[in-house]
């Protein structure tokens, strides 16, 4: 019970950071909500995936599925598919591999540091691939 909670608060803090974000950004106000919900989706699919097969492909799963979100909403939203797909992938953007990077750097650290810095470029080029791979699929227009 206990991990379904910490997944709960994790989705909660994905939304309001999604959201955050939009207001940095200047997105319409009208659209907060359902970029909050295209955070979340990105965020509960990068957990639900990263248990069963790591960070760099549950980033590339979350990035899949935020895109069709952001195509779809912006289809249903009359909005712009970056409006959805800029804000719903902060969630997945590999901050922490990026901080501990440069902190084993400055440490001296250059074995860490390559780690981190291999693992932040794997997970940058996991959600460009998902990125690429969906947009590159001929979608029909179902909404009219």
């Amino acid at each position: 019970m206990s991990v379904f909670i910490e997944y709960l608060l994790q989705c909660i803090a994905a939304f309001f950071a999604t959201v955050a974000f939009c207001i940095l950004f200047s997105v319409p106000r009208k659209q907060y909500l359902f970029c909050g919900i295209c955070g979340t989706a990105s965020w509960l699919v990068y957990c639900i995936f990263d248990g069963i097969t790591g960070p760099v492909y549950a980033t590339f799963f979350a990035s899949v599925v935020i895109v069709l979100m952001s195509r779809s909403m912006a289809v249903l939203r009359k909005c712009p598919v970056s409006v959805f797909l800029i804000t719903g992938i902060i969630p997945l953007v590999p901050g922490s591999a990026i901080y501990y990077m440069a902190y084993y750097f400055f440490m001296d650290d250059m074995p860490k540091a390559g780690d981190y810095l291999f693992l932040t470029v794997k997970l940058a080029s996991a959600i460009v691939m998902g990125i690429v791979c969906v947009f590159a699929l001929p979608i029909k227009r179902v909404f009219k």
